[in-house]
């Protein structure tokens, strides 16, 4: 039974322990670490400094106050000049301070994005995570945006508490000591509560901590799904645009204009539920904090109206208020950003496990055996099976090898073709290890000395040069080679545009897409060429043309996977035979060989 896409999300999630502690494991191995904690150090530095200047400015509130009281104009002049010095340090504290913030976000987001793409791009876990589920939706947006918001989220959230948590350090022993020999009278009985402003102080930020929490509940779910359906719309744009020509030929303009409402539609009805939870928290919000206006004042106003604070040293206790309140209050001020920096915690982690993951496919099915091949033994594909479906394995759907010779030896021109209903493309992907699930034993190459060429190739955004030997390059590559290869491809057209840098997948139409992946072959000149299908739905004239060419590759072994006429009739290759995997049958054939009856009917058929 197939999982809902809550389930499968809900696979890869961890605790909220196991997601600080992945991401933080990340972040340490990442090459920005040191330069992140030097970063740390300065703003450590820089926040000690503005707690000590804002503590100086606390303090010049008595004398401040106290001489206007007095009329004293002199004093009076005095305190404004402390104030412009204390003032101006302040300034110039916190511009260093919002310089070091951006600095330390943009380095920690560095970290984050280079981390995600690492771990994303291994080979074949891209692939894998693909088929995993909802969990692969929109990689785009995890990669960017929330790498992006959970970076500066998180930097700005940790500076912030830090420099609460020396605010209160700092001033929570000037509020003590101005209420420390507080004492309540009633009639001819006294009490005497130490430190009654401290107390008095800390229940009422207790007290808006707890209705935020109450009242904010529901903001990181909703925070999360908002992402999801951004993702949702952005990719539905990036969609339509990719695929123009197809939908304007099919006239579909307005079937994908509906599917585009349909994703901004998602959009604005997170974004309004999100405002309703947001209003709500700004009932906490905003209500605590203009009442924070008066309730300094209406708490110390028992010890000034007893004549235990003069008017400046209420100001001051007003102050302290306000620095400790605003340091209690740290989660209150910020319970929107905390709930956004859980949301894309939790999207940023979920996908990384998920990665992961990807690398113990055992522990969603059974699995085939790879291992090295031995040298000259080449290829041995000895009764294979692959399975469609990972999860119901071997009684599901799928494809099985034939028994009889399954070696493919160095050297030799190889078709692996099937019976209809036999999904050759899944024995494609078996052979390439991006589809691992099933059963037996494969022995390959080295990886490094094969190409592995998809029906649909992938063309880089990138010079043409560099296409053709993608990926990695050939060094000491000549143009003379080059042209060679593009003008034996049929591609004599882009022959001047070696150096120029296009979107190749739009510009070429699919023979011109085919024939520049065999071009490529050329260039890398690889042991072993394993093709899915590549000629299919060629034009004749294309197909010949590319056969002549990798007749040319005489040191290369090459497999063709699929059913074509041309390829068996120029190389007539070793044929290989794939059957359906039919769970309630046997499915091994020891009557079939892959060079007897079968083998030669689709031979004379033409594959």
């Amino acid at each position: 039974m197939s999982q809902t896409p809550e389930a499968e999300l809900q696979n890869y999630e961890l605790s909220l322990g196991g997601q600080l502690k992945m991401m933080t494991s990340a972040f340490w191995n990442t090459e920005v670490r040191n330069r992140v904690l030097v970063l740390t150090v300065a703003l450590l530095v820089v926040i000690f400094a503005t707690t000590y200047a804002a503590y100086k400015l606390n303090e010049w509130n008595g004398p401040f106050y106290d001489a206007l009281q007095r009329r004293d104009m002199p004093e009076f002049l005095n305190q404004l000049m402390m104030f412009g010095i204390i003032a101006f340090s302040l300034t110039l504290l916190n511009v260093i301070q919002q310089w070091l913030n951006q600095i330390a976000a943009m380095r920690m987001r560095e970290g984050l994005a280079r981390d995600l793409a690492d771990v994303w791009l291994v080979p074949g876990r891209a692939l894998k995570l693909f088929g995993a589920g909802s969990i692969a939706n929109n990689p785009d947006q995890r990669l960017h945006e929330d790498t992006r918001i959970l970076a500066e989220n998180t930097t700005a959230l940790a500076i912030g508490l830090v420099n609460s948590t020396i605010l209160l350090a700092s001033f929570i022993g000037v509020l003590w000591a101005i209420s420390s020999d507080f004492v309540f009278k009633f009639g001819d009985h006294t009490i005497s509560i130490p430190g009654y402003m401290v107390w008095a102080t800390i229940i009422y930020a207790l007290l808006g901590s707890v209705l935020s929490n109450v009242v904010g509940a529901r903001l990181p779910k909703l925070n999360a799904d908002r992402y999801a359906k951004e993702a949702d719309l952005r990719a539905a744009l990036v969609r339509a645009n990719e695929n123009l020509k197809p939908i304007t030929l099919a006239r579909g303009e307005a079937s994908e204009r509906e599917r585009v409402h349909g994703a901004i539609d998602g959009v604005l009805e997170m974004l309004r539920q999100l405002a309703w939870a947001l209003a709500n928290l700004t009932w906490v919000s905003a209500g605590f904090g203009w009442l924070a206006l008066v309730a300094p004042i209406i708490i110390a106003s028992p010890m000034y109206f007893s004549g235990g604070l003069t008017f400046g040293g209420l100001m001051m206790a007003v102050g302290a208020f306000n620095q400790v309140n605003q340091a209690l209050r740290w989660y209150v001020i910020n319970f929107s950003v905390i709930a956004d920096w859980r949301a894309t915690l939790t999207r940023v982690s979920s996908f990384r496990n998920a990665l992961l993951a990807m690398d113990t496919p055992a522990k969603e099915g059974e699995v085939i055996v790879y291992r090295d091949a031995k040298p000259d033994e080449g290829i041995r594909i000895c009764d294979v099976a692959v399975f469609g479906e990972p999860d119901k394995g071997a009684t599901g759907h799928g494809i099985q090898t034939r028994e009889g010779e399954c070696t493919i030896k160095p050297g030799e021109r190889v078709m692996i073709n099937g019976d209809p209903g036999a999904d050759r493309h899944l024995f494609f992907q078996a052979l390439a290890k991006i589809w691992p699930w099933g059963r037996g034993e494969i022995a390959m190459p080295a990886a490094a000395s094969m190409i592995m060429m998809p029906q649909d190739g992938y063309l880089p955004t990138a010079t043409l040069r560099e296409v053709m030997t993608y990926p990695a390059g050939i060094p000491d590559v000549t143009d003379e080679a080059m042209v060679d290869a593009l003008d034996k491809a049929g591609l004599e057209r882009l022959i001047e545009r070696l150096d120029e840098v296009e979107r190749w997948d739009r510009l070429l139409d699919k023979d011109e897409q085919a024939a520049l992946q065999i071009a490529n072959a050329v260039m890398r000149k690889p042991e072993w060429l394993i093709m899915d299908d590549v000629l299919e739905g060629l034009e004749p004239e294309t197909q010949q043309r590319l056969l002549d060419v990798l007749e040319g590759l005489e040191n290369t072994t090459i497999i063709y996977i699929g059913r074509s006429e041309e390829y068996a009739k120029k190389f007539s290759p070793k044929l290989f035979h794939l059957a359906p995997l039919h769970p309630h049958e046997d499915h091994h054939h020891p009557d079939r060989k892959a060079d007897q009856p079968d083998a030669a009917e689709d031979k004379k058929d033409g594959a």
